[in-house]
């Protein structure tokens, strides 16, 4: 009997920590979302949203506007720099395409999150995982976030590296199943005529969010950090905003066939 009123006192309390940390980061998430919306990026043009009556019932049910939330996971941040080239971080260019296909989806009506705003790791807000692994923790917050919301599709944007400098070109990861492959072909369809290329898409098996992430999920590798063609579109604005349309493209067509 003291061993079964233990258990649900145990019970009750790891009920409680988990909503607690839910509602933790349903109210990072709104934060996130009221601060995008509450200026625009330094670098991007300001974007006027669409009123209800301009935007067609027929074109939302069309493109899936029905409540489905897309996780926008901008790579590394903060302390994780990722791949570089010189002073060139990858943590400060996927940030950058990241706020630009957050713009560019809020003002083609979807429900955007993006899931950092500035340059600070995830892992610098789990307070909950019990792990001396900052990687762990990081991806663990990522994760926990997309299934907290819940999301209905994560896109995740990093830039790729190769030790030669003649590999270009983008990259999408999915998960082993035909909803992530699906909308893994659509971006990279999408990728492959701005970069002039006819790269298929891969499957990401060792992925830690491909695999623990129950919404589909891919992973865009936006170029090659360590290829001076791939440079100059990801280190300009313009390139930026060409990649963002690219990706913004992927999933708007990828919804139209869902």
């Amino acid at each position: 009997m003291i061993r079964s009123n233990y258990m649900r006192t145990q019970n009750a309390a790891g009920a409680c920590i988990t909503q607690t940390r839910r509602l933790r980061l349903l109210l990072a998430a709104a934060g996130l979302l009221l601060s995008l919306l509450a200026g625009t990026p330094a670098g991007a043009q300001p974007l006027n949203e669409p009123s209800e009556a301009d935007v067609q019932p027929e074109r939302q049910q069309m493109l899936g506007h029905d409540q489905r939330i897309i996780l926008i996971d901008a790579g590394h941040g903060g302390i994780d720099g990722g791949t570089s080239h010189g002073s060139i971080l990858e943590k400060d260019i996927t940030l950058a395409i990241s706020k630009r296909l957050f713009l560019l989806l809020r003002s083609d009506g979807f429900d955007v999150i993006l899931n950092r705003t500035g340059d600070y790791a995830p892992s610098d807000e789990n307070r909950w995982l019990r792990s001396s692994s900052r990687h762990l923790r990081d991806l663990a917050q990522r994760k926990e976030l997309a299934e907290t919301l819940p999301a209905n599709l994560v896109v995740s944007i990093h830039i790729n590296y190769a030790p030669s400098p003649a590999k270009h070109g983008p990259l999408v990861l999915y998960r082993q199943e035909g909803r992530s492959f699906m909308l893994a072909q659509s971006i990279q369809d999408q990728l492959n005529r701005l970069y002039t290329v006819k790269a298929q898409p891969r499957a990401g098996k060792p992925f830690y969010l491909l695999n623990k992430i129950t919404a589909t999920t891919v992973i865009v590798e936006a170029g090659f950090i360590s290829s001076p063609a791939d440079r100059v579109k990801l280190c300009s604005s313009k390139g930026q905003e060409e990649i963002a349309e690219a990706i913004a493209g992927g999933i708007a067509a990828y919804l139209m066939e869902m």
